[in-house]
């Protein structure tokens, strides 16, 4: 059996390689040719279209695994049954399971290592390519933002602003309230402008209102400049919410979650791409065992059946995967639904499809 495992992972491991260098291949050219025309507008040179074509090649890595294990384990088995080696296996007694154990097991292993590879390559080179990209085209982003209301660090505090202005880290028409733990109301600040303390971690506070719950009346009293100790909130949090969950690692992402619910913004989207980072690494396993029970069908025009196979498959599952997300963002269905369906129902179909196989 260990033979035979071995004649498995040595027809497996080359395909594999060369099967991911030509889908990577694939997906650089669609990204190089969908923005060309904007490189020659911008008259970029080559050496900078080619640096950053480089900095997206570990996402094509990322996006091309799990179709390139696909494609492989479908080549492998074809190939091993147009051989009539599979009849020999089966007629040894051994079921199409156990025969493709070690496809599962390098599937496993490929799942694990490329969440690690996710976490500490892919996400930084990814968003290194997409400043290179912004620097190129002469795109600019700005974090300034109007109308802005964030709840405190504890939710008693309420800050709203008309205007938040990044480039100097100040606020205009500020609003802070403060609630008790009961919910009623202690305290509001009205400031014109408010200018942040970076050495102190506070808000310098310019012309400003306090009033004041004094028993069943409120008191009021005007300062020109007012700093409270409990004003602590960062300029960050009143920054443009445009940051991408997919170039954040996973506490980063986790956190920038929190930071749009206490503001009381949209953040379903940005919690179903959390949760399909970790669907996506279980995606090159689900597929193997879907593969595995297609790729003994084939006989003839094992390559180009292979190919296509897994070009539809793959089609489908992203397509899915994609309409599920839209499903969660518009919150049709619960942001863990919208990332995991597609994988489990992958799995059932791979489970299904391998008590069907030939055998």
């Amino acid at each position: 059996m260990k033979i035979l495992a071995l004649m498995v992972v040595r027809s497996f491991i080359p395909v594999f390689l060369v099967a991911l260098s030509f889908f990577v291949l694939i997906l650089e050219m669609v990204d190089l040719f969908a923005n060309l025309w904007r490189y020659l507008n911008q008259e970029v040179p080559f050496s900078q279209i080619m640096m950053i074509q480089f900095m997206y090649m570990p996402k094509c890595v990322s996006f091309a695994t799990p179709i390139s294990v696909l494609f492989s384990t479908a080549y492998c088995l074809g190939e091993s049954y147009s051989r009539n080696e599979l009849i020999a296996v089966f007629g040894a007694g051994i079921p199409l399971f156990r025969f493709v154990v070690p496809l599962l097991v390098i599937s496993a292993f490929v799942s694990v290592f490329g969440y690690v590879f996710e976490e500490n390559w892919v996400i930084d080179s990814y968003r290194e390519k997409n400043e290179m990209v912004k620097a190129a085209l002469n795109e600019s982003t700005t974090f300034s933002n109007s109308n802005v209301t964030v709840l405190g660090e504890n939710i008693s505090t309420i800050y709203h602003a008309d205007y938040y202005n990044d480039q100097n880290n100040s606020l205009t028409g500020l609003i802070v309230t403060k609630r008790g733990a009961d919910g009623k109301f202690l305290q509001r600040i009205d400031a014109e402008t408010a200018i942040w303390n970076a050495q102190g971690g506070t808000w310098q506070l310019n012309r400003v209102r306090v009033f004041t719950a004094e028993g069943d009346t409120v008191g009021e009293k005007g300062f020109d400049t007012l700093t409270d100790g409990d004003l602590t909130l960062a300029p960050e949090n009143f920054r443009t919410m445009t940051n991408n969950v997919e170039e954040m690692r996973a506490p980063d992402a986790r956190e920038w979650i929190d930071k749009l619910r206490r503001a009381g913004l949209p953040y379903r989207e940005a919690l179903t791409a959390y949760y399909n980072r970790f669907s996506f690494m279980f995606a090159p396993l689900v597929v193997a065992l879907l593969s595995s029970a297609i790729g003994g069908r084939f006989r003839k025009n094992i390559l180009l059946m292979s190919l296509l196979s897994s070009l539809v498959l793959s089609v489908v599952y992203y397509v899915t995967q994609m309409v599920m997300r839209l499903l969660a963002k518009y919150g049709f269905i619960a942001p863990s639904v919208g990332a995991w369906f597609a994988l489990f129902l992958f799995l059932i179909l791979g489970i299904l499809s391998m008590r069907n196989a030939r055998t």
